[in-house]
Formats: structure tokens, sequence, C-alpha cells
């Protein structure tokens, strides 16, 4: 009986893991709009105080945004803006950002 409902639990969290959603940047380049006013639609911040972001890790950004809406990473305009989103939604943003590339003059 025990093995039945391990066999069971088993088969139903790789179903549960393989419908998870995966990131979409291009969801991810739209929603990114409200993110564009601090971090620049392409990830490099026109504002001193907002970092750039692009080419940032996924994992980290993902990371960085569920803390602002949580709270549990404090900044008054962060949380406010990552309070709304679902987690969906931050993969998708993760995903784009992460897939920007920088380039880098250096002087000479």
């Amino acid at each position: 009986m025990i093995a039945r409902i391990l066999v069971s639990l088993s088969i139903l969290s790789l179903v549960v893991s393989t419908t998870a959603h995966a990131a979409d940047a291009k969801a991810g380049r739209k929603k990114a709009q409200m993110c564009a006013a601090c971090h620049g639609i392409d990830g490099i911040s026109k504002m001193p105080m907002a970092p750039n972001i692009a080419g940032s890790p996924a994992m980290y950004l993902e990371k960085q945004i569920k803390a602002f809406r949580s709270e549990e990473r404090k900044d008054e305009t962060m949380n406010v803006v990552a309070k709304p989103l679902s987690d969906a939604d931050i993969a998708d943003l993760a995903a784009w950002y992460s897939g920007l590339t920088v380039d880098v003059t250096l002087p000479n």
C-alpha cells in the first residue's frame, strides 16, 4: 500500500513539474514596458539609482523580483511594481532581460 502511494505521488510530481510555466522572453518584452522607465527596455538604466539589468542571470532576476514582491527586499518603488506580478510574469521578465546582450567599448 505504501509503495502504491509513493508511486502515485512520484507520478503526480512529475506531471506537475512538466506543466510548470516555461519562461517566454517575447512575453517578457511586452511586460517590460513597466520596467523601461527606470531600467530601460534594453536593460540599460536611464536613471542613476536604478541598476542595469541586461544580461543578468534569469535566476538572479527572479529571486530579486520575488524578494521585492514579498517585501523581503525593501525599495518603495520596486515593492509596489513587483506586488501584482505573478510567478509567470516574473519568469517572463527574467527571460527577457537575461537574454539581452551588453556591448562594452573599453577606452584606449
